[in-house]
């Protein structure tokens, strides 16, 4: 709870500084059996960015990073675009792009825990080729497709409420039951903690390594559907660009740590909920666009200072005064017989 905590008083503090801006920030309409706000816009635009940050906080539990998680975004759009536009059915070109999304992961799983290769270099081999694939498949162009029921899963509304924020829950569920109901959530902490002292005790952290990635390229792939169905087309080479950056600063502004270890789903819902309420908070209030980077990169490393458990107390130590000097040390007599 205490690593939640700081994440949600983070976001209600953005929170209470677009009401202050904006007073009416806060209220959810009804419009055509629609539910619209701009609380319902955080929600929607940052659906995407939950599902890729849930699969990259397994990844990070196991000691591991991968970056190769917006090419993957790109790939999954583009090759279900493009199957919808040669007249295939969505379930058919929907199920193909997240099969090839789970090769792709089980491939970066393989190379970190079968060939040996550092997490960060075998993903950016795939973020780079990856996004390499993306413009093959898409010929270079933005393809186009005219699907109602494509549309739908990024677009839509189910019981007045944007399909895709009503995917994140069910994935949030899936992965909770799966990590903290079952053992595995146990074994990929234990993992990420010490992979060599996992194995002598019997388990088998190659295997789980693999799923881990493999899962994190699948909610990616969940997540390129989402973005490509809300617009109705695919952009190979914008498509998910830097989403990895944002999801990595989600799961370490919910409380997980870099090293591995234990892990925290809600954590990173609430980071990545900061991450979208910032970026709509930096619009709001009329940040110039050159400077919005900057200006997100400041808050953020704000955000991960206030939060850091040692930086606190260094804070706190310099506030309440120097530290009293150390004694003198003891002078040595030198007896001379």
């Amino acid at each position: 709870m205490r690593r939640l905590w700081w994440p949600v008083a983070v976001l209600a503090l953005l929170l209470a500084l677009n009401v202050f801006f904006t007073p009416s920030f806060l209220s959810v309409q009804v419009r055509d059996g629609h539910l619209y706000g701009s609380l319902i816009d955080i929600l929607r635009f940052g659906a995407p960015l939950i599902l890729v940050s849930l699969g990259m906080t397994l990844v990070i539990a196991t000691g591991g990073i991968d970056l190769s998680v917006g090419s993957v975004v790109a790939i999954s759009g583009a090759l279900a675009c493009l199957r919808i536009s040669e007249d295939a059915g969505v379930p058919a070109a929907v199920a193909l792009a997240l099969g090839l999304c789970l090769l792709l992961g089980a491939w970066n799983g393989f190379l970190v825990a079968q060939a040996g290769i550092q997490p960060i270099i075998a993903t950016l081999i795939l973020m780079v080729a990856g996004r390499g694939l993306a413009q093959l498949i898409t010929d270079g162009q933005i393809i186009t497709v005219n699907s109602p029921s494509y549309k739908l899963i990024g677009g839509g509304y189910l019981l007045a409420v944007p399909f895709g924020v009503l995917l994140v829950p069910v994935v949030l569920a899936v992965t909770a039951f799966l990590t903290r109901r079952l053992a595995l959530g146990l074994l990929i902490e234990s993992v990420g903690g010490n992979a060599e002292a996992s194995r002598l005790a019997g388990i088998r952290s190659r295997g789980i390594v693999i799923m881990v990635y493999a899962f994190a390229a699948l909610c990616a792939g969940i997540a390129g559907i989402l973005i490509s169905s809300n617009v109705s087309s695919a952009d190979g080479n914008n498509a998910g660009l830097w989403i990895e950056l944002d999801a990595i600063l989600a799961v370490v502004i919910g409380g997980t740590s870099l090293s591995g270890g234990r892990f925290s789903l809600g954590g990173t819902v609430a980071g990545a909920l900061v991450i979208q309420t910032l970026t709509t908070t930096i619009y709001s209030i009329g940040v110039p666009p050159e400077t919005t980077l900057l200006f997100k990169a400041l808050v953020v490393t704000a955000v991960c200072l206030v939060q850091s458990p040692s930086f606190r107390a260094k804070a706190l130590r310099r506030r309440g005064g120097s530290a009293p000097p150390s004694p003198a040390p003891e002078e040595k007599v030198r007896v001379t017989l």
